[in-house]
């Protein structure tokens, strides 16, 4: 498979009818709770094991019918969530990325939407009826922000699980982009080299 290289989003939205557009979006909320009452959880952020056992975000390709790449991703978390997801929108100012990769044709455009943890609970209560569940969609997963007194249980031996395409990458840009993770905390991970986001613009 080619590797998905970053593109302008204008520059995206002028490639040809021979290109298919794939949406998804980080969603995340500010959770205040402790683990076993000494780890600061900081953030819920989503996730969700695949059709293909590797894990992704929630989303999926734009039809011909979808106005904008918005309205298709909106429509596709309800298919992926369920009724839950009818209550927020994703929106354009949430877009953080494209990348189009060739053999297929194909531009993935990251999002991440900040929720209240209210509707971010909602989603995982929704999750199990939404119409794709137990066919493309396995489950819904949180990502553990911490890492633990070994050094490697948490955030780091969630990174050993096999994501699809960007996923992975995209994940821990947004995770030190956005400051999910406490400050500082970043660049004391145990992660390999090959799991680290690249730098902005490449």
């Amino acid at each position: 498979m080619a590797r998905f290289q970053k593109v302008e989003l204008a520059e995206a939205l002028e490639l040809g009818p021979n290109w298919r557009h794939f949406c998804y979006v980080l969603l995340y909320a500010p959770n205040p709770g402790m683990l076993f009452h000494r780890i600061p959880l900081r953030y819920a952020v989503l996730m969700q094991m695949r059709f293909d056992g590797r894990l992704g975000f929630p989303g999926g390709f734009m039809e011909m019918q979808d106005s904008s790449l918005e309205d298709g991703l909106n429509r596709e978390l309800q298919e992926k969530l369920g009724e839950a997801a009818s209550a927020f929108r994703v929106e354009l100012t949430d877009h953080r990325s494209s990348r189009a990769g060739t053999k297929p044709n194909i531009v993935a455009h990251f999002y991440t939407k900040l929720l209240t943890l209210e509707q971010l609970e909602a989603l995982e209560a929704s999750a199990p009826g939404a119409k794709d569940h137990g066919l493309e969609v396995l489950g819904l997963v949180r990502v553990p922000l911490y890492t633990l007194q070994d050094g490697v249980g948490g955030l780091t031996a969630f990174l050993e699980n096999s994501f699809i395409g960007n996923a992975q990458e995209e994940l821990l840009e947004a995770l030190r982009d956005l400051q999910i993770l406490e400050p500082g905390s970043f660049s004391n991970l145990k992660i390999p080299a090959h799991h680290l986001p690249r730098t902005h613009g490449t």
